[in-house]
């Protein structure tokens, strides 16, 4: 069981959270963590390269010199591919990179990516996270109170919102997502996680819905 600090906007502790890492994954599969961050990071390649084959390339076919009596080593078309200039042996085609691991593998990686955030001390949670319109210098002050301005950080509310969003997507090195939308290479990037007490207790209820 963890006894985690909740922190108000000014940094200081105003209460305790406990929660037990086992109550979102009973255990932590770095097999499976590897596999899903392999996936999304797939699925984030363009696969747009292309590069000319022999038969694609300018230059005349003609043999370049004839097959016997020069001492050269018998030579082709200039635009072979073991000559300089000449097209790729193996030319690369655009490709589709992206694949899918099965949903209930994925979500318990996000699960897991969690709690090991908990178990490793990674993660922060502050009692309200909220603003009337995007205000990007209080979200500076609010990190720098909670020591997470010069550290990469994921900020995750409980549900979508647009002031908390602005207002942290122009700072270098922090994230912000909702719940809904974690995922393994999200939370794992950083190298800190900013979550919500309504964030965490909508978590923990999503977890305990998917395990079921």
């Amino acid at each position: 069981m963890a006894s985690l600090p909740i922190f108000d906007r000014k940094g200081a502790e105003v209460g305790r959270y406990e929660i037990d890492p086992k109550d979102l994954a009973p255990r932590i599969s770095k097999q499976l963590l590897h596999d899903a961050v392999v996936m999304y990071q797939a699925n984030q390649r363009q696969g747009t390269f292309r590069t000319k084959a022999r038969g694609e390339v300018a230059g005349s076919t003609k043999k370049m010199y004839r097959q016997k009596g020069t001492g050269n080593a018998r030579a082709g078309s200039r635009r072979s591919g073991v000559r300089r200039g000449g097209g790729h042996i193996f030319a690369k085609r655009p490709r589709d990179f992206s694949y899918r691991l099965p949903r209930k593998a994925l979500q318990a990686a996000t699960r897991m990516a969690v709690a090991s955030k908990i178990r490793d001390a990674q993660l922060v949670v502050i009692d309200d996270l909220s603003f009337s319109a995007p205000r990007t210098k209080e979200m500076n002050s609010i990190l720098k109170a909670l020591k997470l301005s010069d550290v990469s950080t994921l900020v995750t509310t409980a549900a979508v919102d647009r002031n908390v969003y602005k207002s942290g997507r122009n700072i270098k090195g922090i994230q912000v997502l909702p719940v809904a939308e974690l995922n393994a290479l999200a939370v794992l990037t950083p190298r800190r996680m900013l979550v919500t007490k309504a964030a965490l207790d909508a978590l923990r209820k999503q977890s305990a819905k998917e395990s079921a």
